[in-house]
């Protein structure tokens, strides 16, 4: 008889009698329901089952497969046996303790062991996570002749599906311990026989038990035992729902109807399996976007998907292309390519900004419309930000993905909390799928368009970082607007790159503008640490290769490697039309800069007014609206709350974008729009004049990308005349010193050596008008300009030049030694055990103030929900909120309704910068808090509970922390000292 046929009809239960089947696993202390052991063991086994089976990414599945001698068959077989034992450390005295009834039921079966109380603190060195480790190292090496080193690399899956691998130190202390794993005395040997029954149980249902001999020379990879980590926390947290898995004595259906029952329930939705598209791209674009009518493929969408089909193996493609080159859809359309060449089962979509994540979700549900159907099957999708429920798209999929499942409660106490609490989550990140719920499964849904820094947790030590790991492994990973990421944020960024590379992980990395140096880092990092650094001919050869990449000047540019292969880079043609933009120093005064927007202005047309803090933009608009009138000044910053952030962006699409959209919106007399770096990224807008404060040259290229974006009639000519000209007028500086000198503001958001070199790069087109900037053309000259090594600008800016480069180096150096204190380890070698790899950790890192200011180098930012506070006391929306929604009650004695909580949510807002100052912050909080509401912390409140909640009078103002805040609809919030 085979193991599988045996298996099948005897059951891991039927194999077990007598004390073991006393041990138990789950208790659940209202209904005094339980669960034995070996039946979560069961469920757990057979769950990973039919993850592996269904679920499981088929690149996934070949990673695992590769390790094994035995294949995919193996995989299966080492999968599920892990989910078995993966508790095997509960039967243990340290754990079976902690109930009284179920511990006495165990003592009568002659399996003594002291109270909970009697073990006082040492139990907790015996988690049983941790304790199954031991016991699992030690029957392999015992009863196996496993070597130490061997056995680590299996059990330490054991040991970490707590989330966290056990350290050396945690292990050491639990050897010296053994009275917690085992009572000493006449009772000692029936615990090792409960614990061997059920471990040899388990190998011989499983079918592990011929194969344990042979993977004893297995060295399995790091990535690979993180992976089989991930999927039996997946398995054990599914096993561990009563909604699916019913407790005894209410159960009493066999295993296998138990089994199949639950995954009915569950409908998870099975892995994308992609397939190669036929035709070329431009039958592919054409097939997977709405094109306009006529359009075609533009070339740098031929060029990526030709590059992606010859490539030897999916891997690592950086496209750099202008604003308007479609780079998006062609890294959608590279990404179908790469995983079905791969099988991975999903896409990521990373980007700068909650923002941009926006903006991107509906380009990604329209791809995905767009993509043949599988059999009528469903896919998870996830559009990962903390309010990502309040984005339409997004709520729509949620209400009609809704299903009854309650999930399990694995990530926390479900009991109310205190605003202030620092690892307190965003309520409203859910996911289309019921099952992938709550900040450590949603992004295990297949596909996700999300905040970048949900890619850089990556790279965080921090708890259940495997389950993020298997999250990516399974994807395309797309990370769009790479340039936007500072010192702090690519050393995060570069290690999460070498951990996709360890994985076979497509990658497609986006850019209008990258520079040189940055380009050759991204590549090493994912090609791994020896790429370039070899020893003789072939490191020689993959050096100069590396290098090659480095110093390739032509723009568009592709660049490319497949793992174990050398790095290759070419050229492509930009199907836009060339431009160009006139620069032109401007004195930095209000007042003059109002004169000169008069006289520009004069025949009508729209300026945009680029300010690099917001303190700068509402002094502008201020100054601006004396002179040119409210309604013709429209002020756009990131201190909005939400709801009129997106109906800022709105209206601004409707005015300035496209004028196949606009629908004749656009102002025909003077208007002038006044921003900060809200204006450079997501925004397709135009302007027939472009004023910016000096900004790093990559940045400036962007801005320079709303002026003039779209065409207006033959020549421009339905712009004013003054206007049809494309110009620049760069200020925010003193151009008449020496060296120029940045405005203060400026040099805080940038650093002066960044301000320097942009303006190095930009003086030949500031000084001589002859000289515009050519777009595309210079885009590539002027950002490797800015950011070559060596001098810039005039003789007489060097000293200048010099002490700002030193700060600079300085800033740069604490940034990446801030960053390497909690981050990730590299790939370690094959065979080396996983234990302590988040060692010294953070924790939980999730998208909170704390995780983001983790990986972006940011202080903490303090985020509120604004409502206004009547005459009578009493709470309400804020008043101007459209479609009925202002003014709505919000009771203090009972939850709000359902439309006024999401309305009252849709008006987060983030405190600037005044307010992270950590004595700043404390007494905010505390302020914050006298609001606390009981009533709007329970589950019938999830919109608000733990939100901090700032209220404004009737006039909109109030204070906090010694600051005095006014907000309108209009300008956004200004902060003043009381």
């Amino acid at each position: 008889m085979t193991v599988e046929s045996k298996s099948s009809r005897v059951g891991l239960g039927g194999r077990l009698v007598g004390p073991v089947r006393s041990v138990w696993a789950k208790h659940d202390r209202d209904a005094e329901g339980w669960l034995p052991l070996w039946r979560h063991m069961a469920d757990s086994a057979a769950v990973a089952g039919l993850l592996w089976d269904e679920w499981l990414p088929a690149n996934v599945r070949g990673l695992v497969a590769e390790a094994l001698p035995g294949g995919a068959g193996d995989g299966r077989c080492l999968v599920m046996w892990l989910a078995a034992v993966h508790d095997i450390g509960k039967a243990t005295p340290a754990f079976a303790c902690q109930v009284d009834q179920l511990a006495d039921v165990m003592r009568g079966q002659g399996l003594q062991m002291k109270t909970r109380r009697q073990y006082g603190a040492d139990r907790v060195l015996a988690a049983h996570a941790r304790a199954g480790q031991v016991l699992l190292e030690e029957w392999l090496e015992e009863r196996h002749g496993w070597p130490p080193r061997q056995s680590g690399q299996f059990a330490v899956v054991v040991g970490g599906h707590h989330g966290v691998p056990p350290e050396y130190g945690q292990l050491n202390d639990l050897y010296d311990r053994p009275h917690l794993l085992r009572t000493p005395g006449v009772s000692e040997p029936l615990w090792r026989r409960v614990q061997e029954e059920l471990l040899v149980a388990c190998a011989q249902e499983y079918g592990v038990g011929e194969r344990l001999g042979v993977w004893r020379a297995v060295r399995l990879s790091q990535p690979v035992q993180v992976l089989l980590t991930a999927v039996v926390i997946v398995a054990d947290w599914i096993a561990s729902s009563p909604d699916l898995f019913p407790y005894f004595p209410q159960e009493t259906r066999s295993g296998a109807e138990r089994v199949a029952a639950a995954w009915q329930g569950l409908r998870l939705p099975a892995a994308w399996r992609a397939e190669e598209p036929c035709g070329g791209a431009g039958e592919v674009v054409a097939a997977r976007f709405d094109l306009p009518s006529g359009a075609s493929a533009r070339p740098v969408q031929e060029a990526t998907v030709r590059l992606a089909r010859e490539m030897p193996a999916p891997g690592l493609m950086i496209v750099e292309a202008p604003m308007g080159e479609g780079k998006t859809e062609a890294a959608l359309a590279v990404a179908e390519i790469f995983a079905a060449r791969s099988g991975a089962g999903g896409v990521f979509f990373a980007l700068p900004t909650m923002a941009t994540g926006n903006a991107m979700f509906p380009r990604l549900l329209e791809w995905l419309g767009r993509l043949p159907a599988q059999g009528g099957g469903t896919r998870s999708v996830l559009l990962a930000h903390s309010k990502a429920a309040l984005n339409d798209d997004y709520a729509e999929l949620l209400r009609s993905g809704r299903q009854k499942i309650v999930a399990v409660d694995v990530d926390g106490e479900a009991g109310r909390w205190r605003p202030s609490e620092a690892g307190r989550f965003a309520s409203a990140e859910l996911v289309a799928h019921a099952w992938l719920r709550g900040r450590k499964k949603a992004m295990l849904s297949s596909f996700v368009a999300g905040t970048v820094d949900q890619l850089l947790f990556a790279g965080l030590k921090s708890r259940h970082l495997a389950l993020r790991h298997l999250a990516v492994a399974g994807k395309v990973v797309v990370i769009d607007e790479a340039h936007a990421y500072d010192t702090y944020m690519s050393v995060y960024l570069d290690r999460v790159l070498a951990w996709l590379g360890a994985y076979r992980v497509p990658v497609v990395v986006l850019s209008a503008t990258l520079p040189s140096g940055r380009r050759r880092q991204l590549m090493e990092a994912y090609a791994g640490a020896g790429a370039g650094a070899g020893a003789g001919d072939e490191g020689a050869g993959a050096a100069d290769a590396f290098e090659r990449v480095a110093g390739a000047a032509s723009y568009p540019l592709l660049a490319a490697v497949s793992p174990g292969q050398a790095p290759v880079v070419e050229g492509a043609a930009a199907a836009l039309r060339s431009g160009e933009v006139h620069l032109e120093p401007l004195d930095d005064d209000q007042e003059l800069l109002a004169s000169r927007l008069a006289v520009e202005l004069e025949g009508g047309g729209c300026a945009l007014v680029v300010r690099n803090t917001v303190r700068r933009v509402l002094e502008t608009a201020r100054v601006l609206r004396e002179r040119f009138g409210e309604q013709h000044v429209t002020v756009a910053h990131s201190c909005f709350v939400d709801v009129d952030r997106a109906a800022k962006d709105a209206g601004l699409l409707a005015r300035f974008g496209p004028p196949e959209k606009a629908g004749g919106q656009r102002p025909a007399g003077p208007h002038i729009v006044v921003a900060s770096q809200v204006a450079e990224q997501s925004l397709d807008v135009d302007f027939d004049l472009l004023v910016t404060d000096l900004c790093p040259v990559d940045l400036m290229l962007q801005r320079m990308g709303r002026l003039h974006r779209h065409r207006r009639g033959a020549g421009q000519a339905e712009r004013p005349e003054r206007l049809r000209t494309a110009r620049c007028l760069v200020t925010g500086v003193d151009w008449g010193a020496p060296v120029p000198v940045p405005v203060r503001g400026s040099v805080a958001v940038y650093g002066a050596y960044a301000l320097l070199r942009s303006a190095a790069a930009l003086l030949p087109h500031l000084q001589d008008s002859r000289r515009p900037v050519r777009l595309p053309g210079d885009i590539s000259v002027l950002v490797q300009g800015a950011y070559a090594e060596g001098p810039a600008g005039p003789a007489a800016w060097s000293e200048a030049m010099a002490v700002a480069w030193e700060r600079h180096e300085k800033h740069q150096a604490e940034q990446a030694e801030r960053a390497q204190v909690f981050r990730l380890g590299a790939v370690g070698p094959p065979g080396r055990p996983l234990i302590g790899w988040v060692a010294a950790g953070v924790g939980d890192a999730d998208d909170t103030r704390a995780g983001r200011a983790q990986v972006r180098d940011s202080k903490e930012s303090l985020e509120v929900v604004v409502v206004q506070r009547r005459a009578d006391g009493a709470l309400a929306t804020l008043p101007w909120l459209a479609k009925g929604l202002g003014g709505l009650e919000l009771p203090t004695d009972r939850p709000p309704s359902a439309a006024a909580a999401r309305a009252a949510a849709s008006c987060g807002l983030r405190l600037p910068l005044q307010f992270s100052r950590p004595e700043v912050m404390d007494r905010a909080i505390a302020e914050l808090e006298e609001l606390y509401i009981p009533a709007w912390q329970g589950r019938d409140s999830h919109w608000l509970a733990g939100q901090l909640i700032l209220a404004l009078d009737e006039d909109c103002q109030t204070s906090l922390a010694g600051f005095a805040l006014r907000y309108s609809p209009t300008d956004g919030l200004e902060v003043s000292s009381d």
